[in-house]
């Protein structure tokens, strides 16, 4: 009897260990992932400290330096760096303007070929940039809006509009249409139940949105390369001004891959508490 219970005891302290063993597992695997992930961006903000000369060493001891920084102060970087922020905020406003109220709408309302409109906002997002090309430099070069902060906009703005619109569909989805019809018999209008009641049930939804949107834009290169000559050129076409003829100036490549991180970064940062519930509740439906 009492080996049966030593042995039933031994069984036990083991299916209790196995729990934490499985845990400890898992743990060091996604710290191993997030480094993997990471590397790249640490190596980079490395880079962006260390001397010119060390740039391409392999030690990890050096003495860090801000070189790299001021030569981007005393360039054009700055002015290209504040055409991102203008035209990431201008593009992702705008398409939350436009498209939040219009994804209400076609979840909302009911009427003749509801599911082709949005059938056809989201081909707009099929096509590959390059398709689009010559028609916006054609355009924009007849209305004058090439080379300039609010053609630019306008452009991310066509394409944003239509994650925007159907991203918010699935939150608009999941609010109950009760709360809406008992605000319209409590005497509120249409567009007052939808400032009011609907709008702050989607507040993560939008935030998820925003920052899709914001990344997007911040992040766009060909259209900024394609239709920006000088007054408009934005962080990421700058950039690639760093790799010139006679040399590719690395420390300035990382020092500027350094700073465009930051907003995105900051902007996450701001509305984290938001993120993962938005990306996650448009699932869910009562």
């Amino acid at each position: 009897m009492s080996e049966k219970l030593a042995l039933e005891h031994v069984s036990g302290n083991a299916r209790r260990r196995k729990p934490f063993r499985l845990r400890g597992s898992r743990e060091v695997a996604t710290w191993l992932l997030l480094l993997a992930v990471l590397s790249p961006f640490l190596w980079m903000v490395v880079m962006a400290f260390r001397p010119a000369i060390e740039v391409f060493d392999l030690t990890l001891w050096f003495t860090p330096t801000l070189d790299a920084f001021r030569a981007l102060w005393q360039g054009n970087f700055l002015h290209s760096f504040g055409n991102s922020l203008l035209v990431s905020t201008l593009s992702t406003g705008l398409s939350l303007a436009i498209g939040v109220p219009a994804a209400w709408v076609l979840t909302r309302w009911q009427f003749p070929g509801r599911r082709y409109v949005a059938l056809w906002i989201l081909v707009t997002r099929m096509a590959p940039p390059i398709a689009f090309t010559i028609p916006f430099y054609l355009a924009w070069r007849w209305l004058g809006l090439q080379d300039t902060v609010i053609g630019l906009a306008i452009v991310y703005l066509t394409f944003n509009l239509a994650i925007v619109i159907w991203l918010m569909q699935t939150f608009f989805a999941a609010v109950p249409t009760a709360l809406e019809e008992a605000a319209w018999l409590d005497g509120c209008s249409i567009w007052r139940t939808f400032w009011t009641i609907t709008l702050p049930l989607v507040a993560p939804g939008l935030a998820a949105t925003a920052i899709l949107c914001f990344i997007f834009s911040w992040n766009d290169f060909f259209y900024a390369l394609i239709l920006t000559r000088t007054q408009a050129v934005t962080a990421p076409v700058a950039i690639v001004n760093f790799l010139q003829y006679e040399g590719w100036e690395w420390s300035k490549i990382a020092a500027s891959g350094t700073l465009v991180m930051l907003p995105v970064v900051a902007f996450t940062l701001l509305v984290r508490r938001y993120l993962v519930h938005g990306l996650t509740a448009g699932g869910l439906k009562d």
